[in-house]
């Protein structure tokens, strides 16, 4: 059977980030995701408008009922969209590892938008603290990784899209010590990347790759997203995901 990584995203309507993003983005890797939407934005493809949470206890029904029926072999969090939603996806994961103890968690610890933009109700980082416990490896950007206590994390990717220079260089934290990799900088501004980042991983971990072979794979995979973009209108490009697949 085809493993499946169970996703906890937002939904955007412009089709760039969050729970669209991730689904292509596992596809391209081969794996199936298993979405469920965590929030409902008003936004397009540069601005965050509106969230609105989706209630706790139907994410709930809906991680069980697939935990009972389905192979989850990784799961990657987007938005919570609140605290509350925010419980309860950690309770889920706990209730997986008591199946699967070396379940992966990869975790995406969005604050907000590229533009400042709130992704969340209420505290985005009181938001990310109860997933932050359960995650096996996270992937912030260099605002989000200043903002956040990241040192219970097994793993950390620490990316640079956010530094200067001719250069992306994203750092691999972990408790072996660090590893950077170093990636062309591209022109533009793109819409998704991090979720591309973040839902490759966990689609690569879902295949049985060990974390060094998955980050690899799946920098890689995000960078040729990132460089074969499209516009669908002014502002931020668009990752052309579903085309690529980690080598």
């Amino acid at each position: 059977m085809k493993p499946c990584v169970l996703v906890f995203s937002g939904l955007d309507p412009s089709g760039g980030a969050g729970i669209q993003a991730d689904i292509e983005a596992i596809a391209a890797q081969g794996a199936h995701a298993l979405p469920i939407v965590t929030a409902l934005t008003v936004q397009d493809n540069e601005r965050v408008f509106e969230v609105a949470p989706v209630d706790a206890g139907l994410l709930t029904r809906q991680a069980v009922l697939l935990a009972d029926t389905m192979p989850i072999r990784a799961v990657k969090l987007g938005i919570p969209g609140n605290l509350e939603n925010a419980e309860a996806i950690a309770g889920i994961v706990l209730l997986l590892r008591a199946r699967q103890p070396a379940l992966p968690v990869v975790l995406d610890p969005v604050l907000a938008s590229g533009h400042g933009d709130a992704l969340a109700r209420g505290n985005a980082l009181a938001a990310l603290a109860p997933l932050l416990v359960v995650a096996t490896v996270a992937t912030p950007n260099l605002p989000e990784a200043a903002a956040l206590a990241l040192s219970g994390c097994p793993h950390v990717l620490v990316t640079g899209g956010h530094g200067d220079g001719d250069e992306v260089v994203n750092r691999w934290h972990s408790r072996g010590g660090m590893r950077e990799w170093r990636w062309p900088r591209l022109p533009g501004e793109f819409h998704g990347s991090g979720c591309t980042l973040a839902s490759s991983l966990a689609a690569r971990l879902a295949l049985g790759d060990a974390m060094a072979q998955a980050l690899e794979r799946a920098q890689r995979c995000c960078n040729q997203s990132l460089a074969d973009s499209y516009a669908i209108a002014p502002g931020q490009r668009i990752p052309r995901r579903i085309e690529h697949r980690g080598a």
